[in-house]
């Protein structure tokens, strides 16, 4: 499944880039199950895109409720995070009546949403039929630049924090043109830089810790994470927190992709890498 589901996704581009972006602004408005989807008048419609039968067969399927996050669930899940649905990156692909009620299926990427929290993360493209009640256009299309993962981590020197409560939460690295530089000077691209200024401020961290008041009864466990030196400035460091090394830290601290705490370099005590 997985290897069909990457060639349809790649096949899915040129019709993306032709499409309207749309946000969810009713959670009511999901249907919940694909039944709708498997129906005559939505048939008809998807068989009307002139879409291949492969990818035709394709929206079915990942309509199902095997692709569902789990807080899309039902209504009462959905309800429940609202405030998070709307921030779903999704697409038009096609609409179509039930009941005289008119209904537009969403595309939700994968590798466009790895931003919302982890039980409304899609481990692969979703398709939903939503209400046209509750969606609204994007701003108008513009093309997106591809996502960075972030900076290579394995080649770089360990770092252990010892002074959790130390972190700069708020720091806005991304108009420190000095921090700026010595992300560029560790060897960082352009969209690694705006990956670690993007996800290196407390609002793009895992629930748990993304705000002061949360993070408060977790602080001392960031001695935990498994950290690594992304660059260092002035008297600060940034580190790189890796999914791949954190995956064992409690679910509210766990990072769902690759994230970035700034330190003053009194704060971590930093083991040289034996690669260099």
């Amino acid at each position: 499944m997985r290897s069909l589901f990457t060639l349809f996704a790649a096949c899915c581009v040129l019709a993306l880039q032709a499409q309207q972006q749309v946000r969810i602004t009713r959670w009511d408005a999901i249907h919940t199950g694909n039944d709708l989807i498997k129906g005559r008048s939505a048939k008809a419609a998807l068989q009307a895109t002139g879409l291949p039968e492969d990818q035709q067969t394709m929206v079915v399927t990942n309509s199902g409720a095997q692709f569902w996050p789990v807080s899309l669930m039902n209504d009462s899940a959905r309800q429940a995070s609202a405030p998070y649905i709307g921030n779903y990156v999704g697409y038009r692909m096609f609409s179509f009546r039930e009941d005289t009620v008119p209904y537009t299926v969403v595309m939700i990427p994968a590798k466009d949403n790895i931003h919302m929290p982890e039980d409304l993360r899609p481990t692969a493209d979703l398709f939903l039929a939503v209400a046209d009640v509750g969606l609204a256009d994007a701003a108008p299309a513009r093309q997106r630049p591809e996502i960075s993962r972030g900076p290579r981590w394995k080649d770089r020197d360990q770092a252990t924090i010892l002074k959790p409560a130390e972190v700069y939460a708020t720091y806005d690295l991304g108009s420190d043109a000095v921090a700026r530089q010595a992300l560029a000077d560790a060897g960082m691209s352009i969209p690694e830089i705006e990956a670690v200024a993007f996800r290196s401020h407390e609002r793009n961290w895992p629930d748990g810790i993304d705000t002061y008041e949360e993070r408060s009864a977790l602080i001392s466990r960031f001695g935990k994470y498994k950290a690594f030196v992304g660059a260092s400035w002035d008297d600060k460091v940034v580190l790189i927190v890796p999914v791949e090394k954190n995956r064992s830290m409690p679910k509210l601290m766990r990072p769902y992709v690759d994230i970035y705490l700034v330190y003053a370099k009194s704060a971590v005590s930093v083991k040289a890498s034996r690669r260099k």
